[in-house]
């Protein structure tokens, strides 16, 4: 019996949040095969999607730094996937790697889209989408390219216990900053202090946060890393310190917004009076630097300096939505990863290699 594959497809753009059911059309079909490749590409499984914000992001019509995705077009979405047959000699049958496969159970993959490396001894293998995938690889852009840390700055990370904010602040301690985590619950606060090692953890429910944050950043605050946008982004432009630098990464509070227009910065003044850099940051740029960035980052792992937590949704691509769901109500700590196939359930080779 042939094999069916479940996959997800833009059926309508949301206003707000991402509707289950009604943005997203679940479509199953007839699994390609090893016959349905052309020379240079690969079929793969998917065995761990990553969940992220920028999800959301890629089902708006509006110009961003990738073309949105299309009503009636595959979901995308990278994957580790398994290599089930190969017209490429870039991968074996059995290969684990990373691809841009999209929200689907089985894909098809040029070659030159493919992501293969090693992993440090003894590394997860959700390593690939973490401390050595686009979080991991982000915050380490972020803080040798704009950041430009110094020994003893301080340095103030929105979103902390998220994927790229808990590696952008475990990287400005290995560079000898002070790190403050900013984050939404009490046991998030106490994952950033006790296992991160952050210097201080402010939760921005709290009725004192503003306080909190004026009390933390005595000298100001010399690097901002901006997952959040919004009233957080004008706050922290009040403790910029003089020549600060600001990564502006996400803006995850404007996200769902229902305004054409993301909330607006009203504290602008202080980047004038104080000098401050606000750079934009797209991993897309820094492309050419990503083997020596993971070089780096291995060297941290194997240390025992960088650290990643991995919160997976079980259950098959058919819990994609509400792994989604579930990302944008702040539920995870660390990266969030879909469970699409254990990577030990059986599995058959397609076909011939070359």
């Amino acid at each position: 019996m042939a094999r069916q594959n479940l996959s997800f497809y833009l059926a309508k753009r949301p206003t707000t949040e991402i509707v289950p059911g009604e943005t997203f059309q679940a479509r199953t079909q007839p699994a390609p095969t090893y016959e349905d490749l052309k020379d240079g590409e690969a079929l793969v499984e998917s065995l761990y999607l990553s969940l992220d914000p920028a999800a959301r992001g890629a089902v708006n019509a509006s110009r961003s730094y990738t073309a949105p995705v299309e009503i009636g077009s595959l979901m995308r979405g990278t994957a580790i996937v398994r290599v089930l047959a190969t017209k490429t000699s870039k991968v074996q049958v059995g290969d684990i790697v990373c691809a841009p496969s999209g929200w689907t159970e089985v894909a098809v993959v040029p070659e030159g889209l493919i992501d293969a490396f090693d992993l440090p001894v003894g590394a997860n293998l959700t390593e690939r989408l973490c401390s050595l995938g686009g979080a991991g690889l982000t915050a380490y852009f972020g803080m040798t390219t704009i950041a430009l840390l110094k020994p003893g700055e301080t340095v103030v990370i929105s979103s902390a216990a998220g994927a790229t904010g808990s590696f952008a602040g475990q990287i400005a301690k290995i560079f000898g900053a002070r790190v403050i985590g900013i984050t939404g619950t009490e046991d998030k606060c106490a994952w950033l202090r006790d296992e991160l090692k952050f210097d201080v953890a402010l939760n921005y429910k709290s009725p004192l946060f503003e306080e909190d944050l004026e009390a933390a950043t005595p000298d100001f605050v010399d690097v901002y890393w901006d997952n959040v946008g919004g009233d957080l982004l004008d706050m922290v432009l009040e403790r910029a310190a003089k020549f600060s630098r600001f990564v502006l990464c996400g803006a995850i509070s404007g996200y769902n917004s229902t305004s054409k227009r993301t909330a607006g910065v009203h504290n602008l003044v202080h980047a004038i009076t104080q000098r401050v850099t606000l750079k934009g940051l797209i991993i897309y740029d820094h492309l050419a630097e990503i083997p020596q960035a993971r070089k780096e980052l291995s060297r941290w792992i194997t240390e025992g300096k960088l650290k990643s937590h991995v919160t997976i949704v079980r259950g098959g691509l058919k819990e994609v939505e509400a792994g989604i769901a579930m990302l944008f109500r702040g539920e995870n700590i660390g990266k969030a990863l879909l469970e699409v196939k254990a990577p030990n359930e059986p599995w058959a080779e397609s076909g011939n290699a070359v």
